[in-house]
């Protein structure tokens, strides 16, 4: 008899939440957040070993239904007008957050000049916002613990419209 493993899905949550990754926590799980040091809610099965050692005014009671996304978004038309390279860009955005042209060409293996034009475009559509001046954290393995005040680069990040648009092209892909 052929054993056939279950596919586990990630509950999508909404943007300011993530699952933390020390506990899995599923649909079926009680859960607490945690507010961490990166700003984020980190949504916690409510028996996880590492709250013990939790500071007790970083942790928010939580239900399932006030974090899951809602499910019910469509995008507008201008989503047929995006192919994998733009879907790469956002995706890449919700990696690594806060970038520049020049580097997701370099990672993305595209031509630098198609990097700029999409992320204008990408921005045009709104689901790309430019950065203004801020504080970023060079990458690890680069320089570790060095932060740079940016600048000669114009910076991108994902915006809520963004990941709503990834969320559903995940959604569309299963």
């Amino acid at each position: 008899m052929n054993y056939i493993p279950s596919v586990v899905t990630r509950p999508e949550l909404k943007e300011q939440y993530t699952l933390a990754k020390c506990c899995s926590p599923a649909e079926e799980d009680n859960i607490v957040g945690y507010y961490s040091y990166d700003n984020r809610l980190k949504v916690h099965r409510e028996d996880c070993p590492n709250l013990a050692k939790a500071e007790a005014e970083r942790l928010v009671a939580l239900q399932w239904s006030e974090i899951l996304e809602d499910e019910g978004f469509v995008p507008g038309n201008d989503y047929d007008q995006l192919d994998e390279t733009d879907f790469a860009i956002l995706r890449h955005h919700l990696e690594y957050d806060i970038d520049y042209s020049l580097i997701v060409a370099k990672m993305l293996s595209i031509p630098k000049q198609d990097a700029f034009e999409r992320h204008r475009q990408l921005r045009d559509l709104k689901l790309l916002e430019r950065v203004d001046a801020v504080m970023v954290r060079y990458r690890k393995g680069v320089v570790d613990n060095k932060w740079i005040k940016h600048r000669n680069h114009t910076y991108f990040r994902l915006t809520p419209l963004g990941r709503k648009y990834l969320d559903y092209r995940n959604r569309s892909l299963r």
